[in-house]
């Protein structure tokens, strides 16, 4: 294909697809992704390109027109021959997020479970000048100025791409003018209430009436910001590695050495690593100040996650699922038949075992009660050893105090058995040859994109 479009996802696919690839593209609807998904197509077909190609269009149900959308979605996939997927999601409205980003999240999060080893989007040159100006005018800082990056490798899962970053909007135009393509509005592109759209449609055009060159020259500065944004995640990362203990987390004194810029830089990209979205300025000041004059209570939460202190220790964590407010009770056989068993996010993992674990024999046929613990319980982990109070077992184990009541246990006969991240009590543990149930506790940390900064085809519209 000999435009700007197919060139540019020739030069940008050329050297990272491999035959054998699966992408998939994150279709609305609107021109951009419409335009896409089609040149994709072509490039698909031309040797010695062979890639796996499909799309996944996000029904947020926000708008009458969504059933619409979608289902001129499916019949361009099916009039081009690629397939079109639906995810319908509901979209929960988190503290101190709009609808829009709400949805904006929802969606992202679809698109990293597609399945897909790469996520294709549709922005072009024109919103990342209308990012930069309005994460300026947000008051961001250098990572926000960066605006929205051609490529992200996530924590896990696909890799988000935007091979058209360096297009104009009028070459997308004039691709789909060419190959007579139609597509559908959503009409809230053109709500100048939307302040995307307010810069797009009012402040954007006045501006080049004297600078020609604007959405060019603030794509071009986003560049800059770009490459300054990875300078400092170079020193946070330096900064990281020498402040990282044997645990593998921050010492918060060597933390609380550094000057406040570095301490600033550092918890931003802690945060950011752990696949949050990029935390404001107020809350970054709390954290600090707060950090400084740390305790066990010490908790400063955004709608991703928390910071917490422990033992001299750095923790960020995602917020956890709560555990079940009631017992639950299952079969030794439906339990190692299903080998998992869901619980506070994570997973208790079964499995029968030889001279390990619980005696198979200290069940018989007794149900396996799972449940949170209680104030004050026992343990006695080791038959040469005296019972000791929980706590003082958590204590020794390292496991942080806001984790100990999310913790599953088993119980046998009413008795404690079992308890996650501290084992087996003596008095139901397998001596050798003794057939047992070994059983396992683990987190499940879901990954959270930073979608802050995206855009449906670069507007705040939410379908």
């Amino acid at each position: 294909m000999n435009d700007p479009v197919g060139e540019s996802i020739a030069a940008f696919f050329g050297k990272r697809i491999e035959k054998g690839d699966r992408v998939c593209v994150a279709v609305s609807g609107g021109r951009d992704s419409v335009v896409l998904l089609h040149a994709l197509k072509h490039f698909r077909d031309t040797p010695p390109m062979r890639f796996s190609l499909s799309a996944l269009h996000i029904h947020h149900g926000l708008s009458p027109k969504a059933d619409e959308w979608a289902e001129f979605c499916v019949s361009f996939g099916e009039r081009i021959g690629v397939p079109v997927a639906v995810s319908r999601i509901e979209v929960l409205r988190l503290s101190g997020k709009g609808v829009e980003g709400a949805a904006r999240r929802a969606r992202y999060a679809a698109l990293a479970a597609c399945g897909a080893d790469w996520v294709v989007l549709g922005h072009h040159r024109d919103d990342q000048a209308e990012t930069l100006l309005l994460n300026l005018l947000r008051g961001a800082g250098v990572a926000g100025a960066a605006g929205m990056p051609s490529e992200r490798a996530a924590l896990s899962g696909p890799i988000f791409v935007r091979p058209l970053l360096d297009l104009p909007r009028a070459a997308i135009e004039a691709y789909a003018a060419r190959t007579g393509l139609d597509w559908v509005d959503d009409e809230s592109n053109d709500d100048v209430y939307f302040r995307r759209n307010f810069l797009r449609h009012d402040i954007l055009p006045r501006l080049e009436t004297v600078f020609p060159e604007a959405r060019r020259t603030l794509a071009r500065a986003a560049k800059h910001f770009a490459e300054a944004r990875a300078l400092l995640d170079d020193l946070a990362a330096i900064n990281r590695e020498a402040l990282t203990n044997a645990n593998g987390r921050i010492l918060l004194d060597g933390f609380n050495a550094l000057s406040l810029p570095r301490a600033r830089n550092l918890l931003r990209f802690l945060w950011m690593s752990a696949g949050f979205s990029m935390p404001d300025a107020r809350w970054i000041d709390e954290a600090l100040r707060q950090l400084r004059a740390a305790s066990a209570q010490t908790r400063v939460s955004t709608p991703d996650g928390e910071l917490r202190v422990y033992r001299g220790e750095l923790f960020v964590l995602p917020h956890r699922s709560a555990p079940p407010e009631f017992p639950v009770e299952c079969t030794v056989k439906s339990t190692l038949e299903k080998g998992a068993l869901a619980w506070a996010g994570g997973v208790i993992r079964v499995e029968a075992t030889k001279g390990t674990g619980i005696r198979r024999e200290a069940i018989g046929a007794n149900p396996l009660v799972f449940q949170t613990l209680r104030d004050g319980e026992y343990m006695k982990p080791h038959p040469m050893r005296l019972r000791k109070p929980l706590s003082k077992l958590f204590q020794e184990a390292g496991i942080p105090p806001w984790e100990r009541r999310r913790l599953p246990s088993l119980r046998i006969r009413g008795r404690l058995a079992w308890v996650g991240g501290v084992g087996v009590d003596a008095e139901f543990s397998c001596e050798h040859g003794d057939e047992g149930v070994a059983l396992s506790w683990s987190e499940h940390v879901v990954e959270q994109l930073d979608a802050g900064q995206d855009h449906r085809d670069g507007d705040d519209s939410i379908e």
